[in-house]
């Protein structure tokens, strides 16, 4: 088998789930920069508050789009915690490719529609790499993770007694050797 089939087959799971993850951020961009575009262009709405606007109705059709599709294989741990999670992420997103807006239009001070869009791309593909991580890591959780609370945080291991109490419990020490008076407490009827 040549190289490149191995590495396919090694990561075959993985391609799939990025080429969905692609697909959805597809999608979910052109709504960003077709509804950005027109509430900033068409009706002179600021920049910043134009992709936040686009960025919460692709947020939602992103959400429903990588629970049913990308991500559907992996565990769900409860649709308002997802959903919660997701637009908490989302939110980091948006600032990060408000971040690239600001700097184009503040610091370089370039303004106009081919600087919007610019930064728009630039900064929705930072904000990708962001979320496509942050996604699996807390969002849609792999089907092997430690139960989730309502809290949205994974529940802790319960503890385990350690051998010491189970072996004081028991009347015998550590070294399984009994105690003085162990051997008459359980051979008596």
């Amino acid at each position: 088998m040549s190289l490149v089939a191995n590495l396919y087959k090694r990561f075959e799971h993985l391609v799939h789930e990025l080429a969905k993850f692609g697909s959805v951020g597809a999608v979910a961009f052109v709504i960003t920069f077709g509804v950005g575009n027109v509430l900033h262009i068409g009706f002179g709405v600021g920049e910043l508050t134009s992709t936040g606007i686009a960025t919460v109705i692709a947020t939602t059709f992103a959400y429903a789009a990588n629970r049913y599709w990308t991500f559907r294989h992996r565990e769900q741990s409860g649709m308002g915690r997802e959903y919660v999670l997701f637009f908490a992420l989302n939110a980091i997103g948006l600032v990060i490719t408000w971040l690239f807006q600001g700097f184009t239009k503040f610091v370089l001070d370039l303004q106009g529609p081919l600087a919007y869009n610019g930064s728009l791309i630039v900064g929705t593909g930072a904000a990708t790499l962001f979320r496509y991580w942050a996604y699996k890591r807390w969002v849609f959780l792999p089907a092997d993770a430690p139960q989730v609370d309502h809290s949205g945080l994974p529940e802790a291991a319960q503890p385990q007694e350690s051998a010491r109490t189970l072996s004081h419990d028991l009347g015998r020490p550590i070294n399984d050797q009994p105690t003085p008076g162990y051997a008459e407490f359980t051979t008596r009827p």
